[in-house]
């Protein structure tokens, strides 16, 4: 057995030897896998094994697509049959809302050149005669859908990660992970020790007790999951070609052909907890006694769909566990308060997702930065907060709810609250309706008098539309509180502060007390990995704010700088909550609760002060993210009801409320502001983002010479934005949301959309989206695919709203 290695893989699923066998793709041909057992225990071996590429996410699209892909190759590469059977799949829409998902889906193929098309009722029974099409809206076909052997694919990964140098261990148990001063770790078996830099958690079932080795908690929670199959259909008996498989979600079931039968697989209502405890340690290719009863509604819309089920007898079942996350995402990436510990935890559409899982775990590890953005897949979108608790409500709801269509938007409520700030209450009395960010609840809009709190969900403008613009004009026309308590502050303070701050940011600091800075933050190939407003309140205190959901995103960044000795960062975001108010009378009312000027002369645009605010001590700072004239007010927590109620009565008297988010981000995109994870992201070059300018290459930053190698390069793509015929009837009418893709009118694909809303303030619907360099000028029409449906849209010259930052600098 080695002593060291590269990397080593805990874990011998189809996942961990997908990482193995992609991590010498790149180059690492001395990395080692350790399993307990035999490959393929656990999960893997009794997987259904569907593959499948369309997903609501792009870039998951895109993965699952380059996993489909792989199969054939792999088995080329490797002379082992990973059992590929690619029939086909057949997509059903019963509803509305599931149609349009399904075209806005079939859209992005389009964009993408992957094969996903609408077929005829007379085509799809050609494909799936024993399919009954009545009732069904929408039928969309992907050629390539199919399913795979689990142990063949398995076993194929790790054949080609030998062939490599790759080295297995089975029957292997890990018994530690101990992190070394030097930053490498030692991996400890009763047949050895192995000293790395890199530990990769890919045990599935046991992924907690592998984190907790190292001290680690993960969010996860096992359930049992069935799926049957059917005795030999005569119909199939006779066919000399294999059935298509069937998605018809709607139904809440999946099929496809297994040998000559049908495999009908469910998520039901009642959902059964597996493991709580802990997964057992002797736990390996075993299963669960069969419990039918619990899909029976299930298996009943199968057969009214499928007649041929119900005529069939049943000839085994399987029950066996899955492992998820609260959000049923894989948990990816390094651990940002560790070096050199990486997770592949909860994953549950295996087989469609391992190839691309595989590649973007060896690109993280080996290059730094995964070759595309996957913050929704980001182990660091949960924090401490995502307890027990948490994780058991959303992993109940994920199951139950596997197959519903999850809006644009939606909220949903299981779990919570887990993080309130003091004003939760006050905020609930004014009917303010929330949503989640980074565990906290914060105002989304504020219901009126008599009207629903709850939200209903869509792709059409939904119940909560004319609220938001109530509060959205409100603020453009007089002024408006925005809660911003949940966007993430952090304080710097020592003698080293401002070159700590110079080495990790692309702009310069602030040089002068009371004076900000808006700053990227690069990534590891040069792209934009965050934004910041840092401001200086002292002459060794720094102030930073960034994305709230980003908080722990961001730790991998500012743990990549040594601070220096006698310098202090730490996190405010839970001791500080914060305001913005804004609109042209924001000025006025303020003035109401200060003695500190605040006109122009005294309070410039990109200015702080440390202020007393109706009492309260706040730090106030001249920005707002709506674009209008306004100022951000942070004070500490146990002063926000106060600070809240002075700020409400103030308003009062200049026509001015509570504002939620919803409003927030229709206000920046009036603006044409763009937003982290959204316009920002590691994909795209400052260039393209429209940030280059606030990089200074003449001193040193994180990641400079990443930016430097693409500096001077042309753009690839370049953030735009559009006007968009939103539709002429109420019950038809959509605003682009993200994610939808961008055609020239004779429907050759040229970018997507970032960013969507509906812009109050100038009464237009708009979209922010990125387009190919120089295929789209100002004035020019495109397609956006709202719904899946070519939407007229028109590129503008400019932001709509106050394109010269008069109201801002006012």
């Amino acid at each position: 057995m080695k002593t060291h290695a590269q990397a080593v893989v805990i874990g011998g699923g189809v996942i961990g030897c997908s990482i193995l066998y992609h991590l010498t793709k790149l180059g690492w041909a001395d990395v080692v896998l350790i399993e307990r057992d035999e490959l393929t225990s656990g999960s893997t071996w009794h997987a259904a094994a569907n593959i499948h590429g369309l997903h609501d996410s792009t870039n998951i699209s895109r993965l699952q697509h380059y996993t489909m892909q792989l199969y054939n190759d792999l088995e080329a590469e490797t002379g082992q049959s990973c059992g590929v059977f690619q029939p086909g799949s057949l997509y059903l829409a019963q509803t509305e809302e599931r149609e349009h998902q399904l075209r806005l889906q079939e859209a992005k193929a389009r964009r993408y050149g992957m094969n996903f098309h609408e077929v005829s009722r007379d085509e799809a029974e050609r494909l799936h005669p024993l399919v009954n099409y009545d009732g069904v809206r929408c039928i969309m076909f992907e050629p390539d859908g199919g399913n795979v052997d689990p142990s063949g694919v398995t076993n194929a990964y790790a054949i080609g990660a030998r062939q490599r140098g790759a080295e297995i261990y089975r029957f292997t148990p890990v018994t530690g992970t101990e992190a070394q001063p030097d930053g490498t770790w030692v991996v400890r078996t009763d047949k050895g020790d192995i000293r790395t830099p890199w530990v990769i958690n890919a045990a599935g079932l046991w992924g907690r007790e592998v984190a907790a080795l190292a001290g680690l908690t993960l969010p996860l929670q096992p359930t049992e999951h069935q799926y049957f199959v059917t005795e030999t259909i005569a119909e199939i008996a006779t066919m000399d070609r294999r059935l298509p498989s069937v998605a018809d979600r709607d139904g809440e079931y999946y099929l496809r052909q297994e040998g000559q039968g049908l495999l009908v697989g469910a998520y039901e209502k009642d959902v059964r907890f597996w493991a709580e405890e802990g997964t057992p340690l002797g736990f390996g290719h075993e299963l669960f006694a069969d419990d039918l009863d619990r899909i029976e509604d299930n298996i009943m819309r199968a057969i009214e769909r499928v007649p041929a089920v119900g005529e069939a007898g049943i000839k085994r079942v399987i029950n066996g566990p899955m492992i998820w996350s609260p959000d049923s995402n894989v948990l990816f990436g390094p651990v940002p308060e560790m070096t050199g510990y990486f997770c592949c935890n909860g994953i549950i559409p295996g087989f469609s997702q391992s190839g691309g899982m595989g590649k973007l775990a060896a690109e993280w590890i080996v290059e730094g930065e995964p070759t595309l953005d996957l913050f929704g897949w980001d182990m660091a979108r949960f924090g401490a907060w995502a307890g027990k608790a948490f994780t058991k409500a959303r992993v109940a709801d994920q199951y139950a709810n596997r197959f519903k269509i999850h809006f644009p938007n939606e909220e949903r409520d299981a779990g919570r609250p887990v993080r309130t700030r003091p004003a939760h209450p006050m905020q609930q009395d004014m009917g303010a309706v929330f949503g989640l960010n980074y565990g906290w609840e914060h105002p989304l809009w504020f219901a009126g008098e008599g009207e629903p709190r709850r939200e209903s969900h869509g792709f059409t403008r939904q119940n909560w539309w004319a609220q938001v613009g109530r509060e959205a004009r409100m603020l453009r026309d007089h002024a408006g509180i925005i809660d911003i308590s949940n966007f993430a502050k952090y304080r710097v303070m020592g003698p080293g502060a401002e070159d700590w701050l110079n080495a990790l940011f692309a702009n310069r600091m602030p040089r002068a007390v009371g004076r900000s800075c808006l700053t990227p933050l690069i990534g590891k190939r040069g792209g934009v990995a965050g934004d910041f407003t840092v401001t200086r309140l002292g002459e060794e205190e720094f102030l930073i704010i960034g994305s709230g959901m980003a908080e722990r995103f961001h730790q991998r960044f500012f743990r990549a700088i040594p601070l220096p000795r006698g310098t202090t960062f730490e996190s405010l975001t839970e001791a500080l909550c914060g305001f913005n108010v804004a609109g042209p009378k924001s000025r006025e009312m303020l003035q109401r609760l200060t003695n500190t000027s605040l006109e122009t002369e005294e309070f410039r645009f990109m200015r702080s002060q440390r202020i007393t605010l109706a009492g309260v001590e706040v730090i106030a700072l001249r920005v707002s993210f709506t674009g209008d004239l306004g100022w951000e007010l942070h004070c500490a927590a146990a002063d926000q009801v106060t600070l809240y109620t002075a700020l409400l009565e103030a308003g009062s008297s200049v026509g001015a409320g509570p504002v939620g988010s919803r409003a927030l981000m229709s206000l920046r995109l009036e603006k044409g502001y763009g937003s982290w994870g959204r316009e920002y992201s590691p994909e795209y070059w400052p260039q393209e983002s429209g940030l280059a300018g606030l990089i200074k290459m003449d001193k040193d930053f994180l990641n400079k010479s990443a930016y430097a190698a693409i500096a001077t390069r042309a753009a690839r793509e370049e953030l735009v934005i559009f006007e968009v015929d939103a539709g002429d009837t109420a019950a038809s009418q959509a605003d682009a949301t993200g994610g939808e893709p961008i055609f020239l009118t004779d429907g050759t694909p040229v970018g997507q959309v970032s960013s969507g809303a509906y812009g109050y303030g100038v009464d237009k619907s708009l979209a922010l989206g990125y387009v190919k360099a120089g295929q789209v000028q100002p004035g020019d029409r495109v397609h956006i695919a709202i719904l899946g449906r070519p939407h007229r849209a028109i590129r503008l010259a400019a932001p709509p709203f106050d394109p010269d930052g008069a109201r801002l600098r006012a």
